[in-house]
């Protein structure tokens, strides 16, 4: 329908614009809709409205879907500026308040059957539609946000220069960002309640505006709604041939990855970097602890006295008590596999994490930033393997620049999510168990699995700590390194090998439970465990722990039912990290 055609064309626009207003206010390459929390903020209250309050949505979902963005912007954007704007500071924000939210919302889902397939239809950003309303509003969103987005290129142009020159040129610097954050926030929100998720399109759409010339703000402003617009023409038109040929019809804005993902890899190498260099020097660290053993120690024995209170500490019909008796010869034993699962799990990706941020000298690295999540919920052991291989070949090409590395994560994990999302709109009834698993859960692991998975755990914090040495030159840089006789190109293939594997063999037995990799890693280096052998130690000891933790909340938060293993995972470790970050002001 022409309705359909043109409909396509207003969203790619509306997200180019949304992405480009967001990279240029905060002068980082990373930042879209998606990135920022933005459509996580946007999707959670519009399933909230839909599953709990109804009567929200007497307006439309779009005041709900501009409330969810908004406050979402607002999280990330208060974070943010205790750190200046740093590029990599707002992206972990954006990424802590889009994982809180979309686990939240994979709960949802999960507990309301009967929305389950409207739902995931929806997430997954369906195109098609009947009328020219949606096309209508669409298009006076659009007007509204090129008039706004006019009237904001000669005050970002002045911020390109940077805070303290924009300041010094009497520029209201505050008022610039959050007007512009506000459009942007606007437009994909609005996009979000008409169609839902539609990802991807807000980021690659100014990186394909700028390798295509486009050097000013003004430029990218321009080019990057023309862009978006024909990135997700190409990508419905592609998913309509395939419709014509027999094949099912699926979601276009769950499919964007496919064609985005490799794309932006593809752009990369030839991307200018407008990430200023200067732009994370105050990203300080804590205090190094006088004593970084003993708090590995403390723990490691927290991990083993919560893990005996989780073996025997329950919830039942008449509260809380202690297992015993003939019910703990039946159920101790199943909870033991679990609690093992768990925690094995938990620390093979927390030293995962933990191992890539040394190797890439990259606070964001982590297997589920880089995309390994996503690859091992394709292929388990094999595919996140193979994720962090391609990986790890861009990242040594471009010698591992922070920046395009994420770039590429994000770009790799997006192509993973798109095939994902594909299986997940089928109509296949596997499907539905598909989104079970995406959600984590250790309590159908055997025996076996769960020994073996502990060995793995094991065997691997040996070897990290065996290769401290190493782990403790490779920050300083290549020239360095190689220096001093690290063989660089064995070492970071042997870890990021190492760190896909493990991530693959803790996914396919409990899931691809995000977060851990990166948030243990992070607990670690704010408690001033800083040297590499008692960061990574540590960095093992808190990922079993936070995981140990998620399963007994899983287990215990709505008995008799056992609720996502990832959706406690991130609540546990949410505000450690929403701390850590407001702890530390830019300098």
């Amino acid at each position: 329908a022409a309705s359909d055609v043109y409909k396509r064309q207003l969203i790619g626009a509306l997200l180019g614009l949304s992405g480009a207003l967001m990279q240029a206010v905060l002068r980082n390459p990373l930042a879209d809709p998606t990135t920022l929390g933005v459509a996580s903020g946007a999707q959670l209250a519009l399933v909230c409205a839909t599953l709990l309050w109804p009567n929200m949505l007497a307006l439309g979902p779009g005041p709900v879907a501009l409330v969810g963005g908004g406050l979402a912007a607002l999280i990330v954007m208060a974070l943010g500026a205790r750190r200046g704007f740093a590029p990599v500071t707002v992206t972990i924000a954006g990424m802590l308040v889009g994982m809180l939210a979309s686990a939240i919302s994979t709960a949802l889902t999960l507990g309301q059957g009967h929305y389950l397939l409207s739902l995931v239809i929806w997430n997954g950003g369906a195109l098609s539609q009947d009328s020219w309303y949606g096309v209508i509003r669409l298009t006076v969103v659009l007007v509204l946000g090129a008039a706004g987005a006019a009237l904001l290129v000669r005050p970002l142009v002045v911020l390109s220069l940077g805070g303290a020159t924009a300041k010094a040129l009497g520029a209201q610097v505050g008022a610039i960002r959050v007007a512009a954050l506000a459009l942007a926030v606007f437009v994909s929100a609005m996009v979000s309640a008409e169609v839902g998720l539609v990802g991807f399109v807000g980021l690659a759409a100014p990186a394909l505006a700028r390798r295509l010339g486009a050097r000013s703000v003004a430029q990218v402003l321009l080019a990057a709604p023309l862009a978006g617009a024909l990135l997700l023409w190409l990508v419905d038109s592609a998913l309509l041939a395939l419709a014509a040929f027999g094949l099912p019809e699926l979601p276009t804005g769950a499919l964007t990855g496919l064609i985005g993902g490799p794309l932006l890899i593809a752009l990369l190498p030839r991307l200018r970097n407008i990430v200023p260099p200067d732009a994370e020097r105050n990203d300080t660290l804590p205090p190094r602890a006088p004593h970084p053993w003993r708090r590995v120690a403390l723990l490691a024995c927290a991990t083993v006295a919560f893990a005996v209170l989780s073996l025997f500490g329950t919830r039942g019909p008449e509260g809380w008590g202690v297992i015993s008796g003939a019910i703990a010869a039946s159920f101790v034993p199943l909870r033991a596999t679990a609690i093992l699962a768990a925690a094995a799990a938990g620390a093979l990706l927390a030293l995962s994490g933990a191992a890539l941020q040394r190797v890439t000298a990259n606070p964001m690295a982590a297997p589920e930033v880089l995309g390994v999540t996503g690859g091992a919920a394709l292929g388990s052991s094999g595919g996140a393997a193979a994720t962090l291989i391609i990986l790890s070949a861009y990242a040594a090409r471009s010698d591992m620049a922070p920046a395009r590395l994420l770039l590429a994560g994000l770009a790799i994990g997006a192509f993973a999510s798109a095939l994902l999302a594909a299986i997940m709109a089928s109509g296949d009834p596997r499907a539905w168990s598909l989104l079970g698993w995406l959600a984590g859960s250790a309590t159908r692991v055997t025996v076996a699995g769960a020994v073996a998975l502990a060995a793995m755990a094991v065997a691997a914090l040996g070897a990290a700590l065996l290769l401290s040495r190493w782990f403790d030159i490779l920050p300083l840089g290549s020239g360095v390194a190689q220096g001093l006789g690290v063989p660089l190109g064995t070492v970071r293939l042997a870890v990021v090998l190492a760190a896909g594997l493990a991530t693959g063999a803790a996914s396919v037995l409990v899931g691809p439970v995000s977060f851990v990799g990166l948030m243990a890693p992070h607990i670690a280096r704010s408690l001033g465990l800083l040297r590499p052998a008692p960061f990574l130690a540590a960095s093992w000891c808190l990922g079993a722990l936070l995981m140990s933790l998620a399963a007994f909340g899983a287990r215990t938060a709505s008995y008799p039912y056992d609720l996502p293993l990832g959706l406690f995972a991130t609540l546990i470790g949410t505000p450690w990290l929403f701390i850590a970050l407001l702890g530390r002001r830019h300098a």
